[in-house]
């Protein structure tokens, strides 16, 4: 697993990601990939300066789009492993070793976040709702299905490299991941919470279930 790739995608993301980046930097990973989806501030500038290869959307796709473009990349540029990450400092880089660890032996490793006061109460029902509905589903049992924060070897990108363009992706990739059968782990994360408000709404919620039983129909 010498070769990792850390893939960032985000949309106006200035405020976190010069921060972001340098500490994934200094977690030991030099292969960054920032994909700007389409902003309007500075985040591609910050992202540069602070040592990340910047990919451009010239107008914003969705984090889908951004998040399979940076994993494109990183095929292209033959890494054994790509590991997915926001852009907004939720996730702790320092936590990346241990999505590497836990990927021995297998094909993709998730992660969930512990629930505590800091999460939206909107977002812990909507979590759990999705999980019920994803292990109903597609028989994968998840403590946190949303959850970006991910690693998965080359082979695993091939089979599970999703079509949707925005939020939808991490139930289609776990829907993958269940009809090829890829040998999956998932590991505790701690998320801090800038913004409340900021991720996936009610109405985001209400596509993904509806699009997860489309993948669970069509597939």
């Amino acid at each position: 697993m010498d070769n990792v790739f850390i893939v960032i995608p985000g949309l106006n993301e200035e405020k976190h990601i010069g921060s972001v980046i340098r500490r994934t930097k200094r977690a030991g990973f030099k292969e960054i990939i920032f994909v700007d989806d389409g902003s309007k501030d500075k985040s591609a500038e910050i992202a540069e300066k602070a040592g990340a290869s910047v990919l451009t959307h010239a107008v914003n796709l969705g984090k889908g789009a951004a998040a399979k473009t940076g994993c494109d990349y990183a095929l292209q540029e033959n890494a054994d492993v790509i590991v997915l990450m926001d852009a907004d400092g939720q996730h702790n880089p320092e936590d990346i070793p241990r999505l590497l660890k836990a990927l021995k032996g297998k094909d993709i490793v998730f992660s969930y976040r512990t629930l505590n006061k800091e999460m939206p109460f909107v977002y812990r029902f909507g979590n759990w709702f999705i999980n019920k509905s994803t292990e109903t589903l597609f028989r994968i049992r998840l403590r946190d299905t949303q959850c970006g924060f991910r690693a998965m070897t080359r082979n695993a990108y091939r089979k599970i490299r999703w079509e949707s363009i925005d939020y939808t992706m991490e139930s289609e990739m776990i829907s993958l991941s269940g009809k090829h059968k890829l040998k999956y782990k998932e590991i505790p994360i701690k998320t801090i919470y800038h913004d409340k408000y900021k991720g996936t709404s009610v109405l985001d919620g209400v596509k993904i279930f509806l699009n997860m039983v489309k993948f669970r129909v069509l597939r």
